[in-house]
């Protein structure tokens, strides 16, 4: 393990206890839940699916797509993270498994998945390149790639108010929906580009910066 990533790990696992205090985390407030519920069920397959969440936090986006009916398989490098991801879903009486390991390289062997879905986790991956040739290989054929991802206003930007060293990330900050779609579209065989900043609801109010939804097929 490098010191970069124990940075990143012991900074998330600091993090998880305030982690759904943002609205777009936690979604507790029903309009802002209704508003990713309204999308994913637009993203994800009309019958249950196997659907692989990278990044996956505590489990909020999880949740939804387990009561939509959806297998879901959560990674995230973080076990603070893990273990409020587990209690949410059993929580709310729902079915989920929960790995603890490194996103960019989900930790599920050969398995294959429906669907797979990371949300603002890219910019914090220090070969973020490799990452989604690894998810694009985890899906069936015909599978879906859903990165929700933006490039980050000030208080976003990777810095000193992150870890050390992540001034070296190569999307620090975020990534545009330009720079992201030239790297992914290799990889798939269609792809769009879905905007979400003009849609205050998802995020607890207005936002400034650009955040979009790429959704793919391979």
């Amino acid at each position: 393990m490098t010191e970069l990533t124990s940075a990143i790990i012991d900074y998330w696992d600091a993090a998880a206890r305030a982690f759904d205090d943002e609205p777009d985390h936690g979604l507790r407030a029903e309009h802002t839940r209704a508003a990713w519920d309204r999308l994913l069920r637009a993203w994800t397959p009309a019958e249950p699916a196997d659907i692989l969440d990278v990044g996956c936090g505590t489990g909020s986006l999880s949740e939804l797509l387990a009561a939509a009916g959806h297998r879901v398989t959560g990674v995230d490098l973080a076990p603070r993270m893990i273990e409020q991801a587990r209690t949410k879903l059993a929580d709310a009486g729902l079915a989920g498994r929960f790995l603890i390991g490194d996103a960019a390289v989900p930790p599920t062997g050969v398995e294959r998945f429906d669907m797979l879905l990371c949300r603002h986790l890219v910019w914090t991956l220090p070969d973020p390149r490799a990452a989604l040739c690894e998810w694009v290989a985890r899906l069936r054929p015909n599978g879906r790639l859903v990165l929700v991802e933006g490039r980050w206003g000030e208080t976003g930007q990777a810095g000193p108010s992150y870890v050390t060293g992540a001034e070296t990330l190569p999307w620090g900050g975020g990534v545009t929906a330009v720079d992201l779609a030239s790297a992914v579209r290799p990889l798939v065989t269609d792809l769009r580009i879905e905007p979400l900043d003009d849609d205050p609801d998802l995020w607890g109010g207005p936002v400034s910066d650009e955040r979009y939804a790429l959704v793919a097929h391979v």
